[in-house]
């Protein structure tokens, strides 16, 4: 849905784009490069799926322009603070599991895991995505006090926020379903039968090594994910900056082993109890974390854990994050296959090689067969 307005903006705007064009001067036209006032340039930004995913760029669009590009009735509640009728669509009592997007500029705004079914007859969620993405204003129109919430980059209005939502956190942000565009989680399951799950369990060339020997993994890929930089360097993802963590996305036959397995091999290879460390490799980058890529996935994460911590299994509490895939950035090819690359290395012989029989040990039954 976000694909195809963006392709109608850029239709309806091209030949004001074009007539502006025109009639500027070099000097006018180089001015700016990068400030995105002309629709022309959101659309090149907006086109960029992590773009419009993630980035927090204020949009200056003028009124006149929106007005060009949004159907009516979203123009109408988007640009000029109207409210659709209660119990508009499915969208309010619909508990299907995906992502939330601005319908004006495709910001991610929700997710479906902070979604109430709420009696109200609108869409309502306790918590946002995030810190920048709905702003804040008082609103006092029809002789009520309201606090109005609006979309952190177009500044579009989305609906209000009250303070009658469930426990513990009490909000309530009720939202117009037209301000929102709906994607639907993607299944793990790919058209040839395989699954994929993304883990960080400290430096990658250790998970790697141990999963490339289970039985039923067709490969494991060294990367990078969770973090707010595109396309980062194993330098950058070093100095702890980028927030991505260290991972391996594995892809698997579930007909030769299952999510279960893979979690029993990941909590057994690493130690989930120490925040942003494993033995000598500190920082966010080494975290333990679990992307999960459905529904299926997160419960049976979720599951795990709990089960490890009413257990008491580890000293500790199990401090793993459990966070939805997003996107997954390969590292260079000399991180991957790493350890059977390079086992006279002294990190591969003194911290690899004791997780790798460890895991041999334990699952010795499930090694590939060479």
């Amino acid at each position: 849905m976000i694909k195809s307005k963006l392709l109608l903006v850029f239709l309806n705007f091209l030949p004001l784009v074009v007539l502006t064009a025109c009639g500027q001067s070099k000097k006018e036209v180089t001015q700016n490069p990068t400030k995105l006032t002309t629709m022309e340039n959101v659309i090149q930004k907006l086109e960029n799926p992590y773009y419009s995913n993630s980035s927090t760029e204020k949009l200056n669009i003028s009124d006149a322009e929106w007005k060009k590009v949004l159907s009516p009735d979203l123009y109408a509640v988007a640009r000029q603070a109207d409210t659709e009728r209660a119990f508009t669509g499915t969208m309010w009592n619909s508990e299907t599991k995906g992502t939330y997007y601005c319908a004006a500029c495709g910001y991610k705004l929700f997710n479906s895991n902070q979604k109430f079914t709420s009696s109200c007859g609108w869409p309502s969620f306790f918590e946002q995505e995030n810190k920048q993405s709905i702003t804040f204003k008082a609103d006092n129109s029809f002789g009520m006090q309201r606090t109005e919430a609006l979309c952190g980059r177009c500044n579009s209005h989305l609906g209000h926020l009250f303070d009658d939502g469930p426990a513990p956190i009490h909000k309530r942000y009720c939202m117009n379903a037209i301000s929102l565009d709906f994607v639907p989680f993607k299944e793990a399951t790919s058209s040839n039968g395989l699954e994929t799950i993304t883990l960080g369990g400290g430096c990658y060339w250790c998970v790697e090594a141990v999963y490339e020997k289970l039985d039923g993994v067709k490969s494991v890929v060294s990367g990078f994910a969770g973090g707010k930089t595109k396309n980062p360097t194993y330098k950058e993802v070093c100095t702890g900056n980028t927030g991505h963590a260290e991972v391996v996305q594995i892809t698997y036959d579930p007909t030769k082993t299952n999510f279960d397995e893979i979690l029993k091999v990941f909590f057994t290879v690493h130690d989930p109890t120490t925040l942003n460390r494993q033995g000598a490799d500190v920082g966010t980058q080494y975290r333990s974390v679990i992307f999960y890529e459905n529904e299926t996935q997160k419960k049976e994460a979720l599951a795990v854990i709990n089960q490890l911590n009413s257990e008491k299994v580890y000293s500790d509490p199990v401090v793993t994050e459990v966070a939805p895939f997003t996107v997954f950035f390969k590292a260079d090819d000399y991180h991957q296959n790493y350890y059977e690359n390079n086992k006279e290395q002294m990190y591969c012989k003194m911290v690899i090689q004791p997780k790798i029989e460890k895991f041999e040990k334990i699952f010795k039954a499930r090694l590939k067969t060479k």
